[in-house]
């Protein structure tokens, strides 16, 4: 079947989904599982794992494109890149029109607190986002390749079936937070705590006796007292929701810092 070729012509809403985990990953599978009775599902994965690759594109190397077997009534793809090519050559070159709604994940770990600013799942989603389509990233928080992630089923589903029926604002996509090991209580929309990473790192030795180093930082939440973020929902077992926008610019800052640098005309 080629690239360019279209899903069958149901009148069914397009679902595009990617991942920063790869095309094996298990949380994917079962994202697919979760929303393919909503709509005809493309799936554009990672051929290799891409966490931490925020926002990154790959510019100067050819990227490729493979299509598996169908999984579960949907189509499979995989680009030698990051989550971002993915999405940005899915759109280019695998769907055959603009989805009606993008998924990321479901990613083994979580992305709460400031983990969106180096997540390649909300990568993928922040370039949904910009492309004009409803997105939505959905994190675990649980790292093993044989986490359960069942528990949080009828709640997946029904995040992305309001999304497909209610759409969302123009620019905001959404970051959900999922507690693992047990049934989720309920979801609450909520803002990402602050804090920072700790980005310790653990010395070792290779067999030629040279040192190399290994990341194992930890989040320090900054809002440990706030009853608001994503940190305090997730830790009484709630899927956290947080409303997102690839809008960098801090508009309420504008006028302080025209004061400070602008020149007189």
């Amino acid at each position: 079947m080629s690239e360019t070729s279209s899903p069958k012509a149901t009148g069914r809403p397009l679902i595009f989904i990617s991942n920063d985990d790869s095309i094996s990953a298990p949380g994917l599978h079962r994202l697919v599982d979760y929303v393919k009775d909503f709509g005809d599902v493309i799936v554009v994965a990672p051929e290799e794992p891409h966490s931490g690759m925020s926002s990154a594109f790959t510019v100067s190397d050819a990227l490729r494109i493979n299509e598996l077997d169908d999984y579960n009534g949907a189509r499979m793809f995989t680009v030698n890149g990051t989550p971002v090519d993915c999405v940005k050559l899915g759109l280019y070159a695998v769907t055959p029109r603009k989805p009606d709604i993008m998924l990321a994940g479901i990613n083994h770990g979580s992305n709460s607190g400031n983990s969106i600013i180096y997540s390649g799942t909300m990568g993928a989603v922040l370039e949904g986002c910009m492309e004009g389509i409803p997105s939505v990233g959905f994190s675990l928080l649980h790292h093993s390749i044989a986490a359960d992630f069942s528990l949080s089923a009828p709640f997946v589903s029904e995040i992305v079936k309001k999304v497909l029926d209610e759409g969302l604002p123009h620019g905001i996509c959404l970051n959900v937070n999922i507690p693992a090991k047990v049934v989720p209580v309920g979801v609450r929309t909520c803002r990402a705590a602050r804090g920072h990473w700790s980005d310790g790192y653990s010395r070792y030795l290779d067999p030629q006796g040279n040192p190399f180093y290994m990341l194992n930082g930890r989040f320090i939440n900054e809002d440990k007292d706030a009853t608001d973020t994503d940190e305090y929902w997730l830790a009484r077992n709630y899927i956290s929701v947080v409303p997102v926008t690839p809008e960098m610019t801090y508009t309420p800052a504008i006028k302080d810092m025209a004061r400070l640098f602008d020149t007189q005309e």
